[in-house]
């Protein structure tokens, strides 16, 4: 069963979920995460601690609102938009990323977070 989390940066408060999978409950072990992200076009990544391999749901396929872990950073990433490899309007990754979960809200407002500074990912 997916696990209700809240993403805040900024003004921006938008709810989202981890799915049930193995790198997500690590991921949902360490929170809350407060970390100051980077930015790649409409991507927010940052480095948490957790070390993971590459699972059954590793792509380079995502989606507006997915949230992935990407393993050769040990990064969390937040897609809302299209990222620098991006040819239209759905991100891509800069490498596989497991999907670990996905935000169940308009997933653009997070434009609005960019340059906001802490950003903080808590369980609801």
């Amino acid at each position: 069963m997916p696990r209700a989390i809240r993403i805040m940066a900024g003004d921006v408060s938008i709810a989202a979920e981890l799915f049930d999978t193995a790198c997500a409950r690590e991921i949902a072990a360490h929170l809350p995460i407060e970390t100051v992200p980077n930015e790649w076009g409409d991507e927010f990544y940052f480095e948490i601690p957790v070390i993971m391999p590459h699972d059954h749901t590793a792509t380079v396929k995502v989606h507006i609102g997915d949230i992935g872990y990407w393993p050769a950073g040990r990064a969390l990433a937040i897609f809302f938009g299209p990222t620098p490899l991006s040819i239209g309007p759905e991100p891509v990754p800069a490498g596989e990323v497991n999907i670990v979960g996905r935000i169940t809200e308009e997933a653009g407002v997070l434009r609005s977070a960019k340059g906001a500074g802490i950003m903080r990912i808590e369980a609801c």
